[in-house]
């Protein structure tokens, strides 16, 4: 970034850092003693794939490393890869590891996000979203529809804002309807 950027305003995006994957289990603690919800043993990953043999090699070593991983595509064009582990410590290495693996790839630049699922006992669903450009966390909380609560997202942001870096900008709250996991 050079002077000239500075004197216009503009900033240097924030670079991902794939360890801050690793304060989800503390969070995950926090979480449910303050508000009931539960890790599902879902997680995913949203990505811009490439066209060709370079992501299907990838796959392949996904799976040799993780074992079973699914593999879906979103209405925006974006490719999910969907981990399943109960242990949410597991299931935050296991993400890890994709994230990594894209990364060392080349996908690193089209990395979106990743996404831990919860669920209450009264069978309601919150999603715990990384952001990658931003570096940050937001919940989302799908109501029915395409209806979000509102006001279990603010109340998770205050639950879980000494426990990981949440986004301040909430129009990067952006909703992951149809993730899968979720």
């Amino acid at each position: 970034m050079g002077w000239l950027d500075t004197l216009l305003g503009r900033s240097k995006p924030a670079k991902p850092d794939l360890d801050a994957l690793f304060a989800l289990p503390s969070a995950a603690v926090t979480l449910e003693a303050a508000t009931g919800f539960r890790p599902t043993g879902a997680g995913s990953v949203a990505f811009r794939a490439a066209e060709g043999g370079a992501f299907a090699q990838l796959e392949k070593d996904v799976e040799t490393l993780l074992g079973k991983v699914e593999v879906s595509q979103d209405t925006y064009g974006y490719t999910w890869l969907l981990v399943r582990n109960l242990d949410v410590s597991a299931l935050v290495t296991d993400l890890h590891g994709v994230n990594s693996s894209l990364e060392s790839a080349g996908f690193g630049p089209s990395l979106l996000c990743s996404i831990v699922t919860f669920s209450d006992p009264s069978d309601r669903t919150l999603a715990i979203v990384y952001l990658y450009k931003q570096g940050t966390f937001y919940p989302f909380a799908p109501a029915r529809g395409t209806q979000r609560d509102n006001a279990l997202e603010l109340q998770v942001r205050g639950v879980l804002a000494g426990e990981l870096k949440i986004e301040s900008d909430l129009s990067r709250w952006f909703p992951v309807w149809g993730a899968p996991g979720l």
